[in-house]
């Protein structure tokens, strides 16, 4: 049976939607065809039709988790001011629910340690996407009139995953929690987003 141009349109972004939770639960290594494919109710040897290679699909799935995350940022933050948004979006990165939600969560938290034995396709793909994270962190800083821009907001941006990352390697749910309210407040002091700071400008 042939199917038609939209129906494998719709099959390949079912796969790599797919692609993309499992690649941030599992990582690139433990991504495995045969489930992937299985997950949207193929045989393993449809796949060849979809994607040259797994590392095709492994570049495709992480470009389209990036653009998610963008998504994410600008859905969470629609209408709200520079300062309000940076702070809103902190609060949910630096978040026990972002810490737990590894099949959805941010792609540098989820894949930065496996870079190293990656493809440099694949590599260039997460830089690309970082850069695009650090470009909007920087516009929200420096239209809020916070001086440092770029290299502030690739600051931040390292200091939030860098928190939610060891978060998650803590056994200890307590000191987990505790770790990633400390981070939070402290970013966000770092930018003059103190709860008292925001309210000025609220009333205003």
């Amino acid at each position: 049976m042939r199917y038609s141009d939209r129906h494998k349109a719709e099959t390949h972004a079912s796969l790599v939607k797919l692609a993309g939770r499992m690649l941030r639960e599992k990582g690139p290594q433990n991504l495995a065809v045969a489930e992937l494919m299985q997950g949207v109710g193929l045989t393993h040897g449809g796949f060849y039709a979809h994607f040259k290679s797994k590392d095709a699909l492994l570049v495709e799935a992480l470009a389209s988790v990036f653009e998610e995350s963008m998504q994410t940022l600008r859905r969470v933050t629609a209408g709200l001011s520079p300062r309000h948004a940076l702070a809103r979006y902190i609060d949910i990165y630096v978040a026990p629910a972002h810490r737990d939600y590894r099949a959805g969560g941010c792609p540098i938290v989820a894949l930065n340690s496996e870079l190293p034995r990656q493809s440099r396709k694949f590599r260039t793909a997460f830089d690309a996407g970082t850069k695009l994270l650090v470009r909007r962190l920087a516009d929200w800083i420096k239209a809020a009139g916070i001086t440092g821009s770029e290299a502030l907001a690739a600051s931040v941006l390292s200091a939030m995953a860098g928190a939610v990352a060891l978060s998650r390697a803590l056994s200890d749910k307590s000191l987990s929690d505790e770790l990633l309210g400390a981070a939070r407040a402290s970013i966000k002091a770092r930018l003059g987003l103190s709860e008292a700071a925001l309210s000025r400008e609220t009333v205003r």
